[in-house]
């Protein structure tokens, strides 16, 4: 199975059905990013900080990686900073474009691969607003990758992902109220849900996910050449059993760091 085309037709059915993550922004979102409030997630309630972006946006050249959904590009163009949206979905790249229109935004959209940035040069964005979205692909190592490449020197990488124990547990054991350690680490829906319930999952559009070590989550960022410099926790809100008692999301800063020519050629 091509798990990445069934997610991008997964993402357009999100869109149909009015899917969370894409509803865009309404027009005073966009006014209070214009006066320079900007408020936008990396993962389902926490806003980031504002200390995490440059004091202006004005002219800072954003790429929404994974972003797309008409929530958080459009915000950046409000604010003045030149936005690329990259996507899978072409449903969620429609709403950047709805957004863009009804407000009168300059932004531009780009389908394809988050692990596949080809379509971008070496060192072509100042900062990379990556939201919870890895979790919809097989290996995010690649991801990071692509963004420490395309990131200048001394550039952000600010994302967003699922802390893997969030994956361990059975769902509908949860749903009661029960903790029954169920599946590994690193999870994929493909490989370890029965298979009864993988086929509902796709039968009802659901996209498929992957829960990623916090090496590979963590660590592939550092080996990608991003310094950590901060993060913080959130949970999903929802006031399940779990939710209730460990925090499931964690949300990154990064910077890019530039290469010292005494240190080149080692590490």
């Amino acid at each position: 199975m091509d798990v990445s085309d069934y997610n991008r037709r997964a993402w357009n059915h999100c869109v149909e059905i009015e899917n969370r993550w894409t509803v865009p922004v309404d027009a005073d979102a966009v006014s209070r990013a214009r006066r320079g409030e900007l408020d936008v997630v990396l993962t389902p309630i926490r806003s980031v900080p504002r200390r995490w972006f440059p004091p202006s946006l004005e002219g800072i050249d954003v790429l929404a990686l994974a972003s797309a959904g008409g929530q958080q590009g459009p915000l950046f163009a409000a604010a003045g900073a030149r936005v690329t949206v990259f996507d899978a979905s072409e449903g969620q790249l429609g709403q950047d474009r709805l957004v863009a229109d009804r407000e009168g935004l300059d932004l531009r959209t780009i389908q394809g691969d988050m692990a596949d940035l080809s379509a971008f040069d070496d060192e072509s964005f100042d900062l990379v607003f990556h939201p919870v979205s890895n979790i919809f692909v097989q290996d995010v190592r690649p991801v990071w990758r692509e963004a420490a490449r395309v990131l200048r020197p001394g550039g952000t990488m600010l994302a967003g992902f699922v802390h893997p124990h969030y994956f361990l547990f059975d769902d509908d054991a949860l749903n009661k109220g029960e903790f029954v350690v169920r599946y590994k680490l690193p999870y994929a829906d493909p490989d370890q849900l029965p298979t009864a319930k993988l086929e509902a999952f796709m039968a009802q559009n659901e996209p498929l996910c992957f829960g990623h070590t916090l090496t590979d989550q963590i660590g592939g960022q550092l080996d990608a050449g991003l310094a950590l410099i901060d993060l913080f926790e959130d949970r999903w809100g929802d006031g399940k059993a779990l939710d209730e008692r460990i925090a499931t999301f964690v949300a990154t800063r990064s910077v890019k760091l530039a290469p010292s020519p005494r240190l080149r050629g080692f590490g």
